[in-house]
This record gives C-alpha cells, sequence and structure tokens, in this order.
C-alpha cells in the first residue's frame, strides 16, 4: 500500500478532494511528499502571504513563506496543487507547490521583464465580454492570445500550435445579453466576435434572464475553469449563477461607459453544483501579453496560412512584393483592422521577450536601423528623381 494511501488519500470518489480537482495523476505526484507526512490540498485563495489551502480535513490557513522563489512565476497561486505541514502545527506552511499542469500568464506593469500568473492547473478559460458596451474585438483578439498561450508544465512551456491536449480550452462570453432584445442582432455580434475567435466556441449569456447558462454550466462542468476580464464584464454576476447562490458581490456598472468596479479583489477556487471548480478572478484594467506569439499565431490563423505564401519567408508584410497578406487585404479577403491588430501584438510580444533576451535587443536594434537606413534612401532617390 502507497504512502499516500496509508493517509487516506485515493483517488476515489469518496476523497472530499476529488470535487476540487484531485485525480491518480496529482496522486501520484504527492507520493514523496506523503512519505514525509505531508497534506495534500488545493489552494483557494492567497492572501498577503498567507493562503486557505482546502485539505481532506478541511479549510487550513497557511503560510507560503517556505516558497517565496526569486522568480514570480513560481509564487503560490489559486489553483495550485500544495504539500502542507500536518495538523498540530501553528502555524502551518506550504512547504512545496505541485508540478504545475497549466498555467494563465499576463505580464506584468513593472518596467521589468515578469510575469504575473493569474491562476493554475486550469481546463477552461472563460473570456467575459460585456454587451453593455460596444464590442471591442482587439481587446477580445488580446484575451483569446493569452489564452491560447496559456502554458503547460512546470517548465511553463506553451503547447504545441495544433494542439489543445495540453493547455485550457478558451471560451469567449459575451454576458449581459438581456441589454440586446433583438435576436438578430444578437446574433451578428456572436458572428462578429466567431470571426475574431476561429475555432473558439461564443457563447451569448444572461445571468439576470438565465439565458443560455444551462449551455455554459455544461462546458465548464469537468475541469477547472477561471473567469477572466474588465471590471464591469460581469464575472462575479455570472459566478453568482453558476453557482446558484449569491456567493461573490455583485457593482452596478457606470451608465457612461459600462466600467465597473473591482468588487472581486483576490482570485477564489469555488465548487461548482454541477461538477467543476471556478476561479473568479478582479477585473483586469491591462492585459500585457507574456511569451505569447503561439497564441498570437492561433488567433490570427488566417494570417499566418496567408504568410506561408509570400514571396520572403522573413516577410514583414509591410510594404515587402509578393506579399500574399497585403494582396488579401487588397481584394477584402483579409479585413485590415484584423492585420492591424495582428501587428500590434505580434510587436508587443516581441517587446516583451526582448526585455529578457539580449540577443534579440540587439537583433531588434539592427531591423530598425536597417528600415531606417532603407527609408532615409527610398527618400533620397525620390528628391533625386525630383530634381
Amino acid at each position: 500500500m502507497s504512502p499516500s494511501s496509508l493517509l487516506g488519500f485515493s483517488s476515489t470518489s469518496s476523497n472530499p478532494l476529488v470535487p476540487y480537482g484531485w485525480d491518480a495523476g496529482w496522486e501520484a505526484e504527492f507520493t514523496l511528499h506523503a512519505e514525509q507526512g505531508l497534506v495534500p490540498g488545493r489552494v483557494i485563495r492567497v492572501d498577503r502571504g498567507l493562503c486557505d489551502v482546502i485539505a481532506s480535513a478541511g479549510t487550513v490557513r497557511a503560510a507560503t513563506e517556505f516558497v517565496v522563489p526569486r522568480d514570480p512565476m513560481k509564487v503560490v497561486c489559486t489553483g495550485d496543487w500544495v504539500a502542507v505541514d500536518p495538523e498540530g502545527g501553528d502555524p502551518r506552511y506550504v512547504r512545496t507547490i505541485l508540478p504545475r499542469r497549466t498555467a494563465f500568464v499576463r505580464s506584468t506593469s513593472s518596467k521589468r521583464s515578469e510575469g504575473q500568473v493569474l491562476a493554475t492547473n486550469i481546463d477552461h478559460i472563460v473570456i467575459c465580454v460585456s454587451l453593455a458596451v460596444e464590442l471591442d474585438l482587439g481587446r477580445i483578439e488580446r484575451f483569446l492570445a493569452l489564452a491560447m498561450s496559456s502554458s503547460s508544465g512546470e517548465a511553463l512551456l506553451r503547447k504545441s500550435a495544433d494542439s489543445w491536449e495540453s493547455g485550457a480550452q478558451p471560451l469567449v462570453v459575451l454576458t449581459k445579453a438581456d441589454l440586446v432584445p433583438d435576436p438578430v442582432g444578437l446574433s451578428y455580434l456572436v458572428r462578429d466576435v466567431e470571426t475574431t475567435a476561429p475555432g473558439v466556441p461564443v457563447l451569448a449569456v444572461s445571468a439576470l434572464t438565465g439565458d443560455g447558462l444551462d449551455v455554459l454550466a455544461a462546458a465548464v462542468a469537468g475541469g477547472t475553469s477561471v473567469l477572466l476580464g474588465q471590471s464591469g464584464a460581469g464575472k462575479s454576476s455570472l459566478a453568482n449563477a453558476l453557482l446558484g447562490e449569491d456567493v461573490m458581490g455583485v457593482r452596478h456598472t457606470r451608465d457612461v461607459d459600462g466600467k465597473g468596479r473591482h468588487t472581486t479583489t483576490t482570485r477564489n477556487l469555488l465548487v461548482l453544483p454541477g461538477g467543476g471548480v471556478l476561479i473568479d478572478t478582479p477585473g483586469l484594467r491591462g492585459v500585457g501579453l507574456w511569451d505569447a506569439e503561439n497564441g498570437v499565431g492561433q488567433v490570427f490563423a488566417e494570417i499566418e496560412e496567408l504568410a506561408a505564401r509570400c514571396r520572403f519567408h522573413d516577410c514583414a508584410h509591410d510594404s515587402e512584393p509578393g506579399c500574399a497578406v497585403l494582396a488579401a487585404v487588397d481584394t477584402g479577403a483579409l479585413p485590415e483592422r484584423r492585420l492591424d491588430s495582428y501587428r500590434k501584438l505580434m510587436r508587443e510580444n516581441q517587446w516583451i521577450t526582448a526585455k529578457s533576451d539580449a540577443r534579440l535587443r540587439a537583433e531588434i536594434r539592427r531591423d530598425w536601423k536597417r528600415k531606417g537606413a532603407e527609408g532615409r534612401a527610398a527618400a533620397a532617390a525620390k528628391r533625386g528623381r525630383r530634381g
């Protein structure tokens, strides 16, 4: 009998950790920690050096100071599976974090090249977009690029471009659908987002009337889901509707711009009545890209496919001859807005990456100098022809 079984931790349905996602894989990962007498649990909330961990005997308040690394990507986060001191310790400590299966990461607002982990071990990323205001397709593309780059594995490696097997599944939810009473108009909005999010399910949902909630509840019934979006996107109302009770506080949005104040101030992990767990997050004012080249490529898959037909393999889709991407824009097959958004996100991601990569910074500077020289040469030639 394994040490974990001796401690009563099995992957059977009788284990109180199973509703939180405990399975045979986590049990195997925990074996060595069980031999040391530690207790497994999942982090359901983090707050200033302390965290709430759900363990087999109930909720444990534990300190995290034993796992405070220099790397901000490895701090204890909501959704982590951890090894905690057994009962009797005061205080009890989180001794280690089990290897993460997935992580949702954004760039911090600091000038340093750092990532911020928002949620871990997630299976579904629910991007909430309010229909109370005009759709911002560019922002949806930005969220999707991050969602599709949700990292997998302890080393936070990206999943392959053609597979979802090791990463979280994105889902776009258009909230406050009751504010668009015209079914035809609502279907057009859904179609616009579907075009922006190729291959990603898009649902129109109203927490007020319940429309669409059954479909959403079925979609997130298994595994761990995280709600992401701006303040005022209706995440807390949606969480309450899925939970079947008012667990999360809700505030009204401003009429002038549809924006809300931060009602949720911490990331909380909650069990859904239909199975699975939900992580509600504070509204995100900034959504900085982090290691998102793969995600951008998936969001703009049609541009990547066109780029493969360009005359030059390093085509920048700017003014190069034989550019299949620009040709598609000229014919109307590719909206210019999509290309502009693609360029913006790729530039931003390249800049974030370059902050921590001296070689890449040098390459970018050389490229800027080359383009500057070409621009000056073209201007001089134009002046010469006029003369």
